[in-house]
């Protein structure tokens, strides 16, 4: 029995991920995946944002994927391994606050996974707006870079030609074989991310010869996460007003937010995220009939006030 190919996307907060992972699924390729979705926070979005696989998601909330919640991902695999019919293949969205180290040492540690599948590639997505900020603020975002065998140059419609290429010699000078592509909303060939064969362990042991025996890695503490629920449906107005004032007062502290909304008089759902100041809302589908309408809201960031946030949040249901 071939193994199965695992592709793990990985990427700074807000760098385009997601936007990857549905490019992926919408394509009529005619093959069959199945998705796991690491969310940092107790409160899970991105599983909503998924579309097209809705039974081969599984997400995995309240942690990073690269450290206590590996046990889970061997578990999760596990699980997919002895189902009927297989898959083509296995994608693994990390948290943007994932080292992808560990989460590749998977691959190679677990006997069982070991045996039944292949790591095929990292593909790493950084935002070219925002990548020189997290280069020089975050380690994570510089273990997502190292260990690329292919990086998305993403959002190049928000950088200048000149900023392009000083930010392509970074990355280069950084990791000289991953193979960079340039890219808006992620737009890019299958060909270019899925069943490449990129990864190769005998390259990574040279860089990092300890690779498949550390345990620990370091981890920003100052980055935390607030999750904000309501049942009540939103006023718009008082809505807007809060976040336009949250963004204004605390975008340089935002690294990533993203929620899914229920406004009252509306019977859709609205998607509301984004990096920083660069904020970007959309409707989704219809709350299904039925269902418990509860907008969910996620926060990632340095010097979160949760009391102060949960509280405005709450000032914004509709009376």
């Amino acid at each position: 029995m071939p193994a199965i190919p695992v592709t793990v996307l990985t990427g700074y907060l807000g760098a385009g991920k997601t936007t990857l992972l549905n490019r992926i699924l919408s394509e009529p390729h005619g093959k069959r995946f199945a998705v796991i979705v690491n969310e940092f926070g107790e409160i899970g979005i991105d599983n909503d944002l998924v579309v097209g696989a809705d039974e081969e998601v599984f997400e995995m909330n309240n942690g990073c994927i690269c450290c206590t919640v590996r046990g889970d991902l061997i578990r999760i695999i596990g699980g997919l391994l002895k189902r009927k019919g297989g898959f083509d293949g296995i994608i693994i969205e990390t948290t943007g606050l994932a080292d992808p180290a560990p989460v590749a040492q998977t691959f190679f540690v677990d006997p069982e996974v070991a045996e039944r599948t292949r790591l095929d590639a990292i593909v790493t997505v950084v935002d070219a707006r925002h990548i020189a900020q997290r280069l020089a603020d975050s380690h994570e975002a510089e273990e997502q870079v190292a260990f690329a065998d292919v990086i998305l140059l993403n959002k190049t419609d928000l950088a200048d030609a000149e900023a392009l290429e000083a930010v392509e010699r970074r990355l280069r000078s950084m990791n000289p074989f991953a193979r960079i592509l340039r890219t808006e909303r992620c737009a890019v060939g299958l060909d270019d991310v899925l069943g490449i064969g990129a990864f190769d362990l005998d390259r990574v042991l040279a860089a990092e010869p300890g690779f498949l025996s550390e345990d620990d890695h370091e981890h920003d503490q100052s980055v935390t996460s607030v999750s904000l629920a309501g049942t009540r449906p939103l006023d718009p107005a008082a809505f807007d007003l809060w976040f336009r004032t949250l963004i204004q007062l605390k975008g340089v502290d935002l690294l990533r937010y993203k929620g899914i909304l229920a406004f009252a008089g509306s019977d859709r759902r609205t998607v509301v995220q984004g990096v920083h100041m660069l904020s970007d809302s959309a409707n989704l589908g219809l709350w299904q009939g039925g269902a418990e309408r509860v907008s969910r809201f996620v926060l990632i960031g340095r010097k979160l006030d949760a009391d102060a946030l949960s509280a405005g949040f709450a000032e914004c249901a509709a009376r």
